[in-house]
């Protein structure tokens, strides 16, 4: 890819996901990243279209809030802001509706990204656009797909979008909270057999991306680093059996609609490490927002063109 020249501008990302909808607004030059905004809605887009196939209602608040979140980005003084849906505008019957609409009030085009699109921004997040040294398997848990990618220095990333997300997952098991261990059983075993279509790879390193992977380094004892072992991992997924959601989420500290998702988040993230038979994994700083700044910021409107180029990182 032909050397670019790093410059330094804020610019704003918005992430459509099945269980929320995320805005990140930074100033981005090169490499470095600095987080102005970042804020959440929950919407769960995901839910309504298990249940109807289609986005139906949910479309006026999706509409509502990007709109927002392209005034509060515009108010903060970015001068590039890049929308993308994952699962639920891969799924929802009447996506083409809602991109219509968005555009309509925003005149903005949301791009729908295919799962190995969304792993590679991811990587680019992880890595904030250096390239990876190491063997890496790099597993993106979302509310309504996981994404795994399996890349190294000698390796072309290969990735595989699993039908694995936290909200679907208890969605399809969970009736309880607390939820029993029956129920965590389920959650766990469907986890197993399903990351057996992630990439066949021996990595050096498993690195988590995503908010269930953040709540879980704060469930139990805080760490010093960012690094989850399967043990740990493993105590929180027992945690979430002994209290309700609401008083998860007040003892350690993450939203509500977060720790409801908390045991399937977990139990996916065992499923990855039984994968690759790692014993621990850490939990990256940056994702699929990062990687989007990054990467529009790179390559300006050309980007999801040179994405495969992008995720091999750039020198400057």
């Amino acid at each position: 890819m032909a050397r670019k020249r790093a410059r330094t501008e804020v610019a704003a990302a918005v992430d459509i996901g099945s269980y929320s909808v995320h805005l990140l607004v930074a100033r981005v030059g090169g490499h470095a990243l600095e987080r102005l905004h970042d804020e959440s809605a929950f919407l769960g887009l995901g839910r309504a279209i298990d249940e109807t196939g289609d986005l139906g209602e949910a479309r006026a608040a999706l509409d509502s809030t990007i709109s927002n979140y392209a005034m509060r980005a515009w108010s903060l003084g970015a001068s590039r802001i890049t929308i993308v849906g994952t699962d639920p505008l891969r799924r929802a019957k009447d996506a083409p509706q809602a991109i219509q609409e968005i555009a309509a009030s925003t005149g903005i085009e949301v791009g729908v990204l295919e799962h190995e699109e969304e792993a590679l921004i991811a990587l680019i997040g992880v890595q904030a656009g250096r390239a990876v040294l190491r063997d890496t398997a790099v597993v993106d848990v979302g509310g309504g797909s996981t994404e795994v990618l399996a890349v190294g220095p000698a390796r072309e990333p290969e990735a595989a979008g699993l039908q694995l997300g936290a909200t679907r997952l208890t969605g399809m098991y969970i009736r309880n909270d607390p939820p029993t261990a029956a129920e965590v059983a389920a959650v766990l075993g469907h986890s197993l057999l399903a990351m057996a279509d992630a990439p066949a790879f021996s990595p050096a390193e498993l690195v988590a991306v995503g908010g269930t992977a953040r709540s879980l380094l704060r469930v139990g004892p805080r760490l010093a680093n960012r690094t989850l072992t399967h043990r740990r991992v493993r105590r929180a997924l027992t945690l979430t059996t002994v209290a309700t959601a609401e008083v998860n989420a007040e003892r350690y500290g993450i939203r509500l609609s977060r720790a409801g998702v908390l045991a399937a988040g977990a139990a996916i993230l065992l499923g990855a490490l039984d994968r690759y038979r790692l014993d621990r994994l850490r939990v990256a700083a940056g994702g699929l927002r990062e990687g989007l700044i990054l990467a529009a910021s790179r390559s300006g409107e050309s980007w999801r063109a040179e994405l495969r180029d992008l995720a091999r990182g750039w020198d400057r």
